[in-house]
C-alpha cells in the first residue's frame, strides 16, 4: 500500500481542488447552508474553519452569514490557502496552521476566543483527535460551538471495492468522536443530512484518477487503474447518482446567550 502524507496530498491536489469539490452548482451552497443552520452563525461571530483548504466552503458560508469580523480560513497548506486569492477577500483571513497547532496555542489568532468553529471531512487527519479536539474546546468561548462534519462510517460512493474497504478500515466512529466532545466538555449531539450526487461518469473517474479524497492517496498509480476499470464495467451508466450523507457532530460550550 503506497502512503503520502495529507499536507503533501493536498499541496498537490491545490490548484485543481474546487474543480474536483463542486458537484454541482448546488452542492457548495447545499452543504454551506448546512453548516450556517448547525452552528446557527451569525454576523457578529467569531468563527474559524479548521482545515478549510481552499476556503471552498468558507467564501459561501461568509456570504450567506455576512460576518463583521473576517472568518479565519485555518489550513496547513499553503498552497490550499494561497487559492484564496492575493490578496484573500476582505471577510477572510487565511492562516498556515494544522488542527493541532491551533489545539496547542502553536498559531496566533487574532480573537482572543472563537464563537463558532467547524472541521468539514479532516478530522480522520488528526493523529490524536481526543487530545485536539480538548484543544479546540478550550479556545470556544461560552455559548460557543464546534461542528464536526464527517462522512459516516460507511459511504454509498461509486468507487472500487479496495477502496470502500480501505475507508471502512480507516473512518473514524462518530459517535467516538461524539464521546470526545463530551469529554471535552461540551454538550454535544449527533445528526445526519444527505444531498443527491449527480456526476458524469466520465468526469467521477477523472476525479478517482487525481485521488479527490485523500483515502485514494492511499493506492499506487497502477492499483488506481485497476480500480477506475472495476468501476467502468460496475457503472455502464453515463450518470452516476449516490447519495453523499454526512454526520454533524455538534458541540456546544454551556454558557453565553447562543
Amino acid at each position: 500500500m503506497e502512503r503520502r502524507d495529507a499536507r503533501g496530498h493536498y499541496e498537490e491536489l491545490a490548484a485543481e481542488y474546487d474543480e474536483h469539490w463542486v458537484y454541482g452548482p448546488d452542492y457548495v451552497p447545499w452543504m454551506s447552508g448546512r453548516i450556517v443552520e448547525a452552528l446557527r452563525l451569525r454576523p457578529i461571530d467569531r468563527i474559524a474553519d479548521i482545515g478549510s483548504g481552499t476556503g471552498l466552503f468558507a467564501k459561501e458560508v461568509a456570504r450567506q452569514v455576512q460576518p463583521r469580523r473576517p472568518l479565519l480560513c485555518v489550513d496547513p497548506s499553503e498552497a490550499m490557502l494561497r487559492r484564496l486569492g492575493t490578496p484573500p477577500p476582505p471577510d477572510l483571513t487565511p492562516i498556515v496552521a494544522s488542527a493541532e497547532d491551533i489545539a496547542e496555542q502553536r498559531a496566533h489568532l487574532p480573537y482572543e476566543q472563537l464563537d463558532a468553529m467547524w472541521l468539514k471531512e479532516s478530522v480522520h487527519h488528526v493523529a490524536d483527535p481526543a487530545h485536539t479536539l480538548q484543544g479546540l474546546s478550550d479556545q470556544l468561548a461560552p455559548g460557543g460551538r464546534l461542528l464536526v462534519v464527517m462522512l459516516p462510517a460507511t459511504i454509498q460512493y461509486p468507487l472500487f471495492k479496495a477502496a470502500l474497504d480501505r475507508f471502512e478500515e480507516l473512518q473514524p466512529n462518530p459517535a467516538v468522536i461524539e464521546r470526545h466532545l463530551r469529554a471535552a466538555g461540551l454538550q454535544a449531539e449527533l445528526t445526519h443530512v444527505e444531498h443527491e450526487l449527480r456526476i458524469g461518469r466520465d468526469r467521477y473517474l477523472g476525479m478517482v484518477r487525481a485521488r479527490y479524497m485523500s483515502l485514494l492517496s492511499t493506492f499506487s498509480d497502477n492499483e488506481i487503474e485497476k480500480g477506475i476499470e472495476e468501476m467502468r464495467i460496475a457503472h455502464p451508466e453515463p450518470v452516476l447518482v449516490f447519495p453523499d450523507r454526512f454526520t454533524f457532530i455538534l458541540g456546544q460550550r454551556r454558557g453565553g446567550n447562543t
